[in-house]
């Protein structure tokens, strides 16, 4: 999948699931830009890209507000990859602290729709602009004990619905993608027995290390997806099926 001559942004590129999508976006072609609160490893990545690094806080609405007048010119394509998920599972919901419930909530959602709103002007200046939000499969099965991550991740799949209605006429693609338990340093807090629920019940059993996503993410944001606008993708080898 070429996307040459596509500018596409990265939130939460830095590290783990979002390099790993930033590199597989380079090699493809793509002018990158990355934007996450990590700068030191955000730029360092993008040195080795030959791309060009953006401070955000997902959770500040000046910084995605900055962000947004900062990238000048047509966007061709935002991947909403910027997430918390570390240190937020392992407890039933009578046991979720109001803090963290509004800090998954910030992040994840309204961090979605805000980068979504700052950077539409962009989109839309391109004629062929396409959103992908990261969602996760665990809002299709309703995993347990992880309350505030899979109500935000409902959430995002509601929005990109919502997103695609609004964005179509302009010719901008809206999906997103539900990956199942990647193989990052950010699940390594998950617990051996999750992993092996997940690598168990998959129509092709084992792992899913995240390159396992980048393709169909690539294809997404190119210009042949966009009968796929307002769809979720459960891209987890089988391990939920729609």
């Amino acid at each position: 999948m070429s996307l040459s001559g596509r500018r596409i942004l990265v939130t939460g590129g830095a590290r783990g699931l979002g390099a790993v999508l930033a590199r597989h976006l380079a090699g493809a072609g793509a002018e990158l830009l990355i934007a996450d609160i990590l700068q030191e490893e955000g730029r360092a990545l993008a040195q080795e890209l030959g791309a060009r690094f953006l401070p955000l806080d997902l959770r500040d609405p000046d910084s995605i507000a900055a962000l947004g007048r900062t990238v000048e010119g047509p966007l061709h394509g935002l991947l909403n990859n910027g997430a918390v998920a570390t240190g937020i599972g392992g407890i039933g919901f009578e046991e979720v602290e109001i803090e963290t419930w509004d800090r998954v909530m910030e992040i994840n959602v309204r961090g979605t729709w805000l980068a979504i709103r700052a950077l539409a002007p962009q989109l839309r200046a391109a004629g062929s602009g396409r959103i992908v939000n990261l969602a996760s499969d665990t809002a299709l099965w309703g995993a347990p004990n992880l309350m505030s991550y899979v109500a935000s991740k409902g959430a995002v799949i509601s929005m990109t619905r919502s997103f695609a209605r609004e964005l179509g006429p302009d010719g901008i693609g809206v999906t997103a993608i539900a990956p199942g338990i990647l193989t990052t340093e950010s699940t390594d807090y998950v617990p051996r027995a999750r992993h092996a629920q997940y690598e168990e019940g998959r129509a092709v059993p084992g792992p899913q290390p995240p390159e396992d996503i980048a393709g169909t993410v690539a294809f997404l944001l190119s210009d042949a997806a966009l009968t796929l606008t307002g769809q979720t993708l459960p891209v987890n080898r089988g391990f939920v099926f729609t």
